[in-house]
């Protein structure tokens, strides 16, 4: 459906080297802090980030009239490219995104300058699998990513036999305990910031239960994912994980060994998600890795 508005908007000179934010599955571009996005201009770079379809600002679709796969997610991608005039950009991709850039950038090298995934899996690695037989109790299979921590897999499990929360207060009090979840245990938990984040993002979505599409789009096309394609990423790379990643413990790793050249940063006390103390070393790493 390339007829669904995709919200994006962009910070720094015309000019500059221009670095597209792709953040992850079910989640609006605003994750991307606004300080982490400030040292980025400040550095010299125009940034742009962006809602995808069924988050934020974007239009939600009827995912029972107009079906759509994660393929269409995808090619937004380029759509918010076009938009902004770019034939090419660095990536910078968290989490599911990562799995966005790691397709384009092997389909499409022309449009990637450089690769940046941070907290993301391997494309084809197997990530849903996994997680699927994490929260179902199923063993894992011989040779498959590492899983999700415990106290990952138990809030999720908990939360999926939960009944839906009734009103606004619940729902964010519901967005801070998942966030608290994904920051990890390696650094301290602001749960005032938090909650200034979470009602932002519940109060700018435009139906906040539209998310759920992205599930169903993931199902809807299982083989999405191309399996031992990785050595074709030409692209430079940098890789960055948390070293108290919950969810995708090791997978930075997997990617490093599977990308020609790819690099790996370990960022201290980081989890999954993008915390103040961690800014000042991202930037300076994605920085660097896009200058020249």
């Amino acid at each position: 459906m390339s007829d669904v508005r995709v919200w994006s908007e962009e910070f720094g000179a015309a000019t500059d080297a221009p670095i597209l934010l792709i953040m992850g599955s079910m989640s609006q571009g605003v994750l991307w802090p606004d300080a982490f996005v400030g040292r980025l201009v400040a550095g010299g770079r125009r940034v742009i980030r962006y809602d995808h379809r069924d988050t934020g600002k974007s239009d939600t679709v009827d995912f029972a009239a107009n079906p759509y796969t994660w393929k269409d997610i995808k090619n937004d991608v380029h759509r918010v490219l076009d938009t902004h005039g770019l034939e090419s950009a660095h990536l910078v991709c968290h989490s599911a995104g990562g799995l966005l850039g790691q397709l384009i950038a092997v389909e499409r090298p022309e449009r990637v300058r450089s690769l940046t995934l941070i907290g993301s899996s391997p494309l084809g690695g197997g990530e849903g699998r996994v997680l699927l037989r994490a929260l179902t109790g199923e063993p894992q299979e011989e040779g498959s990513l590492p899983a999700p921590a415990p106290e990952f897999t138990d809030f999720y499990r908990t939360l999926m036999a939960a009944p839906p929360p009734g009103d606004r207060r619940a729902r964010i009090d519901g967005m801070i305990a998942e966030q608290r979840v994904l920051h990890g245990t390696g650094l301290p938990f602001d749960e005032d910031a938090a909650r200034r984040l979470q009602e932002r993002i519940h109060d700018r979505a435009n139906d906040l239960s539209a998310v759920v599409n992205h599930r169903l789009a993931a199902a809807a096309d299982p083989g999405f994912e191309p399996e031992g394609v990785l050595h074709r990423v030409t692209a430079p790379t940098l890789v960055i994980e948390g070293s108290h990643e919950p969810v995708k413990p090791g997978h930075g790793a997997v990617i490093a060994e599977r990308i020609p050249g790819a690099r790996l940063l370990i960022v201290a006390g980081m989890g999954h998600t993008l915390p103040p103390e961690t800014h000042e070393e991202l930037a300076a790493a994605v920085l660097a890795h896009t200058a020249g």
